[in-house]
């Protein structure tokens, strides 16, 4: 039998945006109808994807705004990052191009595995704050993936993580590859 790939990825993005509702519905299969803060929270699955079994470990985090500290666990042993914002919060945004600018400024100028996740792409479109357009130009402007989604459907919830694992296999292929870098 193959050995299990071990795969270690940090949530991070703005208070209320759903890291932890999309952790849950992943891991659970289920969606939290009440809010509860997140002070930290480490979930663990295993699936099987593309025929290889993977042990996701999630670090669900507590909210972060432009004066956060992120400690040093985010970085050592980390293989990718998911960025979540909320469509209808434009500061949630502005809070995820700051967390970019933090990561990048900690972990260098190398290819980072990230998606970039709008989530509550369920919200009447009134509400929105946030196009689907500047969540892709975004994204594109790091060499992120980008996804909206809405917590309360699993199978888009599970998609980003298995777009995860996907981009950390491909960051990690290109590593071999060009030898330019090292993953944390």
């Amino acid at each position: 039998m193959a050995p299990v790939n071990h795969r270690k990825v940090v949530m991070l993005g703005y208070s209320s945006v759903g890291k932890s509702s999309l952790a849950i519905q992943f891991m659970k299969g289920d969606f939290p109808t009440d809010y509860e803060p997140t002070y930290a929270n480490n979930w663990s699955k295993t699936f099987v994807m593309g025929g290889e079994e993977f042990e996701l470990e999630v670090v669900d985090t507590a909210g972060q705004d432009e004066y956060s500290l992120l400690p040093q666990s985010f970085f050592i042993g980390i293989h990718g990052y998911i960025v979540v914002y909320s469509v209808d919060c434009s500061r949630s945004f502005q809070i995820a191009q700051t967390l970019y600018t933090i990561l990048v400024d900690r972990r260098g100028k190398c290819l980072i595995p990230i998606v970039l996740v709008g989530n509550k792409n369920d919200v009447p479109n009134q509400c929105r704050k946030v196009t689907f357009e500047d969540g892709k130009k975004l994204a594109e402007s790091w060499g992120a993936a980008f996804m909206e989604v809405s917590a309360k459907d699993p199978e888009r919830s599970k998609q980003i993580f298995t777009k995860m694992i996907e981009e950390i296999n491909r960051i990690e292929r290109s590593f071999t590859q060009d030898k330019c870098c090292n993953v944390m």
